[in-house]
């Protein structure tokens, strides 16, 4: 949803308490569509933007060209015909639970669609829980609204991100209070993706999952 911008860009140059799209994007914590980069990347590495932009895509893409273990869930659509009548919850390991739903009967609700926490009870956070005790990557997808309900769920990305492990995933693009702290850790890099940036996108997550096998590597040769 968008917001008409009140003033014309003379008015808004010369007002300094008004703010572009792109500074607000950097208040919260977004980086404007990030390229590959060279220097040192950060542990956690969050995908962030509109829906629809392909951000569980470009993780499963990334994950598939490279051969780096990881444990964890996705967040995925389930359509009828084409519509979206809900989200369910996909670990990397197989399991599988409605998250949420048109027609699912629950006192949570998000947008048009009712949310069943006790699935992110039940199968997303042990998920997280297993991944920080295996070796390899921790994926969480999403840091999200729906995900956001669950105080369990809150509870182990913070354990993930004090693990120490690396941590692939993404977060809701709007102004939440949880999300925007997690944003701002010094150990956590969000990128914004776009229709127009993915390549890029990606080409910066290969980067940063090659690190992690030189990392596996130097730990298997020690």
């Amino acid at each position: 949803m968008t917001r008409a911008e009140g003033g014309t860009h003379e008015q808004k140059k010369a007002n300094g308490r008004s703010k572009t799209p792109a500074t607000q994007e950097k208040a919260q914590g977004k980086e404007e569509g990030s390229g590959s980069g060279t220097g040192t990347m950060k542990r956690v590495l969050l995908l962030t933007g509109k829906p629809g932009s392909g951000k569980t895509a470009l993780i499963k893409e990334a994950l598939a060209q490279t051969k780096v273990k990881a444990s964890g869930f996705y967040t995925e659509e389930l359509r009828v015909a084409g519509a979206r009548e809900g989200f369910k919850i996909v670990t990397l390991a197989g399991q599988e639970s409605i998250l949420a739903h048109v027609n699912l009967s629950t006192p949570h609700q998000v947008s048009r669609y009712r949310v069943d926490t006790e699935a992110l009870d039940r199968v997303a956070v042990p998920a997280i829980l297993q991944a920080i005790e295996e070796d390899g990557l921790i994926v969480i997808d999403e840091i999200g609204k729906m995900e956001l309900l669950s105080h369990q769920f809150r509870q182990a990305v913070v354990r993930a991100i004090n693990s120490g492990r690396k941590i692939l995933g993404t977060i809701m693009a709007n102004p939440h209070p949880f999300a925007d702290e997690i944003k701002r850790r010094p150990e956590v890099e969000t990128v914004f993706v776009t229709r127009e940036n993915r390549a890029d996108v990606l080409k910066k997550i290969l980067n940063w999952l090659a690190e992690e096998r030189d990392v596996t590597r130097s730990q298997a040769g020690s």
